[in-house]
């Protein structure tokens, strides 16, 4: 990649945004011969195919994948660029500052730390996405070049993708919900929903005899929490979901053998060097402390 200069690492992003080489052209001023010739030369500069081309567009290969991460993650640098300069020279940070996150911990984790962070770096700009923790979830925005920092589930599966660096903010433990006053609340139908899953919760779920097949998938944990409280079910819940209970459901402990996951940052290599990145993982951690 080092032999890529800026406005191919663009075409290559546009590209693969678009999902077409004139769309991507539209987008840049450019015609689409000169969008063609530029990913023609970076495929013979890096020695592979990095989109397949047809009828329908180009979708990035493998290699285009991550090829097209990495020119984020590069153009990225670059505008951040002079903001990092200023700021070593005179202590002030500012910018842009991009943010994942899965919906609890955005609901959460993450305020506090950015109220702190503002009121310390006035200069800072948060973008916070919600992004649903399924397959390659925040940590994927941030191989991918979308994102600065993401606040994921760590230690499940898939694993972080290699080159990224990690770190623990909370360590929560799942719990048992459901009606609140309910008699027999192990026997009631079990309520679940997708990103409710991992490596952490996957084995102690199996051994557990009592636990049903889920009969409701929900779109989410918030969804899951208020139909456990209109009686309709009981759910395993981590605690950061939990947050949100109300009076209409009991939380039973599962004891210290039930699952427990760890929620962390993920960044690169080269935005964890950055002022803005550096500033937000000191509040996160100020919050876990």
């Amino acid at each position: 990649m080092t032999d890529l200069l800026p406005q191919e690492l663009r075409i290559l992003v546009a590209v693969s945004d678009s999902g077409g080489f004139s769309a991507a052209a539209a987008a840049l001023g450019l015609t689409q011969s000169a969008v063609s010739h530029s990913v023609r030369g970076s495929e013979a500069k890096v020695g592979a195919v990095l989109f397949e081309r047809g009828r329908a567009g180009a979708t990035p290969t493998p290699a285009g994948e991550r090829a097209v991460g990495l020119a984020r993650r590069i153009l990225r640098m670059y505008e951040v660029f002079g903001a990092e300069v200023r700021g070593a020279g005179s202590g002030a940070v500012e910018g842009v500052l991009r943010i994942a996150a899965f919906r609890s911990a955005a609901l959460h984790l993450l305020p506090p730390a950015l109220e702190r962070l503002t009121a310390r770096h006035p200069g800072i700009r948060p973008e916070v996405r919600v992004v649903r923790e399924i397959g390659a979830g925040a940590a994927g925005e941030v191989a991918a070049g979308r994102a600065d920092l993401g606040i994921a589930t760590l230690g499940g599966s898939p694993d972080v993708s290699p080159g990224l660096l990690t770190g623990v903010l909370a360590q929560e433990a799942y719990r048992l919900v459901h009606p609140a006053g309910h008699p027999d609340p192990k026997g009631l139908p079990l309520m679940d929903w997708d990103e409710n899953c991992g490596s952490y919760t996957r084995s102690w779920w199996r051994a557990q005899d009592w636990i049903p097949r889920a009969t409701v998938k929900a779109e989410d944990d918030a969804m899951v929490l208020t139909m456990v409280g209109r009686g309709l079910g009981m759910a395993i819940m981590p605690e950061l979901s939990l947050r949100e209970a109300t009076e209409a459901v009991d939380i039973t402990d599962l004891g210290p053998g039930g699952p427990v996951r760890q929620v962390g940052y993920v960044t690169t290599a080269e935005s964890a060097s950055t002022l803005a990145v550096r500033a937000l993982i000191r509040e996160l951690r100020s919050e876990k402390s």
